[in-house]
Order: C-alpha cells, then sequence, then structure tokens
C-alpha cells in the first residue's frame, strides 16, 4: 500500500530569513502582495517588519488585519471581500494559526467561489482548484500552519470549530525567521510550544502514523523537550530558532497523518468559551495520554527512551504511562501553564455539550483509542 505525503514547495528558515521574500516575489512574478495578519501584530510592529521590505522593493500591498485570536466565518468572507478589491495575486500571511488559518480560507474561496458559504468547507474538502498562492511567515512557533493542509475556522452560530483538511490549501512558499517569533510575550510562546508538543504527540501515536511521519514527530518531540523551556523563559535565540524548526517539522508528520481528541475536545473550549487553542492543548493532553497509555504504552516507552529517560526501556506499562504523563505535566508548570480548563470557565453542566461536539470533530477519528460520549465527558471531568 502506497504512502502519500503532502508538502509545501519552498521553505526558508533562520533569523533573517524574511529577506528573501522579495526574491521569491519577484521570480514568482507577482504583482500586487495582499497582506494578511492580525491587529494585535500590527501595533506591536511585527507586521510592520515585513511591510518594510515590500516597501522598499517597491512593492505595492493592502494589509488586512481584522483577524480574530479564533478566526471566524466572518473573519474569511470579509476577507474575501477586502482581497477582491485589492485586486492582488498573492497572499503573504505574517502571524500565528490565526492569521495563516484565515489568509487559507481567504485563498480557498478566491479560486472556488462555489465555497462562498465558507460552512462547506468543513471537514475533509473536494474543492476543484488550487487555492491562491499563500506565502506564510508564522510568528508563532507552534501552529505549522506553513506547512500543513489544514486550517480551522470558528462557526459561531454553531460554536463549533471547523477543521478543514484540503491540500488546494498548503502555501506555496514558508518563511521560518526566528526574528519575527522572538517578540512573542512568555504566555504564548509557552502556548504555542506546548500546541507543537500535542501535534507531535498526537501524531506519533495516531493509528494512520507511518515510519516517515514517525521520523518526523519524534524528532519534533526531542526537540521541544529540549528547547521549549530556554526559548520561553530565558529568550534564548538558539531555542527560539529551534522551536520554529521543531514546530514546522510536526507540522511536516500530522498534516499527512492526523491528529486525535486531544484536538477534538480542545477545539471545542476554543469555539465555546474563546480559550487559547495552545492553552487548551496543554490542560488535556496529560489526561488524554493517560487514557490513551492503555493502548499507547509501546509508544510511549520509545519517546521516553528518546528523550533523556533510557530506563523506560525496562519500565511495566504502567510506570511508562505515569512517567510520561509526569514528563509533559512537568514541561507544562516549567513554562508557566498551570491553569485546568475550570480556570477557563468551563462548567459541568456544559459536559455533555462538549462531548457532543467533540465526537463529530473531524480530529476524532485518528485518536488511537476508541473512545465513547461517555468517555470524553470523563475526561472533561478529570481535566477540571
Amino acid at each position: 500500500m502506497s504512502t502519500k505525503f503532502v508538502l509545501n514547495e519552498t521553505s526558508y528558515f533562520g533569523k533573517g530569513a524574511r529577506e528573501e521574500l522579495v526574491t521569491e516575489i519577484e521570480k514568482r512574478g507577482f504583482k500586487k502582495v495582499f497582506l494578511v495578519s492580525d491587529v494585535a501584530l500590527v501595533e506591536a510592529g511585527v507586521t510592520a517588519k515585513v511591510e518594510e521590505i515590500l516597501n522598499k522593493a517597491k512593492i505595492p500591498y493592502e494589509i488586512y488585519s481584522e483577524v480574530k485570536p479564533n478566526p471566524t466565518i466572518k473573519n474569511v468572507t470579509d476577507g474575501v471581500k477586502a482581497c477582491k478589491k485589492s485586486k492582488a495575486d498573492v497572499i503573504v500571511a505574517v502571524g500565528g494559526g490565526s492569521s495563516i488559518d484565515t489568509a487559507k480560507g481567504i485563498s480557498i474561496v478566491m479560486t472556488n467561489p462555489d465555497r462562498a458559504d465558507i460552512k462547506s468547507l468543513n471537514g475533509l474538502s473536494n474543492t476543484v482548484n488550487k487555492g491562491m498562492p499563500i506565502i506564510a511567515l508564522p510568528t508563532t512557533a507552534g501552529t505549522a500552519a506553513e506547512v500543513t493542509i489544514n486550517y480551522v475556522i470558528t462557526d459561531e452560530d454553531a460554536k463549533i470549530k471547523m477543521v478543514c483538511v484540503d491540500p488546494n490549501d498548503i502555501p506555496i512558499l514558508a518563511i521560518i525567521d526566528s526574528e519575527l517569533m522572538a517578540s512573542m510575550p512568555k504566555s504564548l510562546a509557552a502556548a504555542t510550544g506546548m500546541d507543537a508538543l500535542t501535534h507531535a504527540v498526537e501524531g506519533y501515536i495516531t493509528g494512520a502514523h507511518n515510519e516517515m511521519s514517525d521520523m518526523f514527530h519524534m524528532k519534533a518531540i526531542q526537540m521541544i523537550f529540549k528547547y521549549l523551556p530556554a526559548a520561553v523563559n530565558e529568550k534564548d535565540e538558539q531555542a527560539i530558532e529551534m522551536m520554529g524548526m521543531a514546530q514546522y517539522i510536526a507540522g511536516m508528520g500530522f498534516s499527512n497523518v492526523g491528529l486525535g481528541i486531544v484536538h477534538s475536545m480542545a477545539h471545542q473550549l476554543g469555539a465555546v468559551y474563546d480559550t487559547p487553542h495552545g492553552i487548551a492543548n496543554a490542560m488535556l493532553l496529560p489526561t488524554v495520554m493517560r487514557f490513551n497509555g492503555e493502548v499507547c504504552a509501546n509508544r510511549f516507552r520509545e519517546i521516553l527512551v528518546n528523550i533523556g529517560r533510557p530506563d523506560a526501556a525496562h519500565l511495566n506499562d504502567q510506570d511508562v504511562i505515569n512517567t510520561f504523563v509526569w514528563m509533559i505535566s512537568e514541561l507544562s508548570k516549567a513554562v508557566g501553564i498551570i491553569q485546568t480548563i475550570k480556570d477557563y470557565g468551563v462548567k459541568e453542566e456544559d459536559f455533555e455539550m462538549l462531548a457532543e461536539k467533540a465526537m463529530n470533530d473531524p480530529c476524532k477519528p485518528g485518536n488511537p483509542r476508541e473512545v465513547s460520549k461517555e468517555d470524553l465527558i470523563e475526561l472533561y471531568r478529570k481535566a477540571m
């Protein structure tokens, strides 16, 4: 049986890599940029670092920055109108997953106008046309949206996060510049780093994993455990650069094999309570990994042996599970994430509603252990 892998065309890594933007725009013959970012990045002067490059090269652009942290259908539809009006021929997305996901939605609708309702993009998509070209410059080290075929948009009416999976949305070019990530506040660096760890761990244990995805996920896990604390707490330049690469490597894997119920459950917290996605993942990851350990102890053992616990090769399954969950929890604490879902307004009376939504989330089928609605209710309860 063949294994399919979808990756973007070209990527640049390293401090100052954004300088390659002009060369690529000119080489590809693009004439005008539709720049997608968010207000916070504009106000912080991060987006300006990209604007300076465009201005210096006299490349015309128009900016769209009406993007929420959990981007909505309206963010996409408003972006499509602005993009059409700009008459741009390339989208440059500057930001975290929110900006890049919004750019992906805009890109797809620009070339597939029959999907202008946005809701029809939910799940495995069958769009006909490749999206409008996107060049992505991430400013966070976590989502890997610049290299994945996924994007997440909130349907505020239904209070669900739509996980749109479409190879036609993948950016043609990714520029991972650690200088754009260096301005992240500690809380955001911690949250996005734990998001990257969740991608790598869920990707490593998902039922669809294969030898190629295992290679990416294991390397990402090793790098995140090694570099995340220094990237967050010390703002160490090398650690920030390595986290940018680690989250990208994790994205190469999970984009092709899927995730699991940490994401299924986290999506609902974001949709209903506007919980930041990385924080939601960090709060749920230990609880869900203890649940999945019943079928994944050997996979956990492999991870432990590769992140400095060679003794795990001789531990029994329960000790492996306990050790792995403890190490995840300790990493969260080390970067300042100590909250539970209760701290974000989750109420016990909402568990059934959250579980029902999570059962229908596109990430749920990737979980290595079969899960029922009752299981999800109990997992939300334990995460309190």
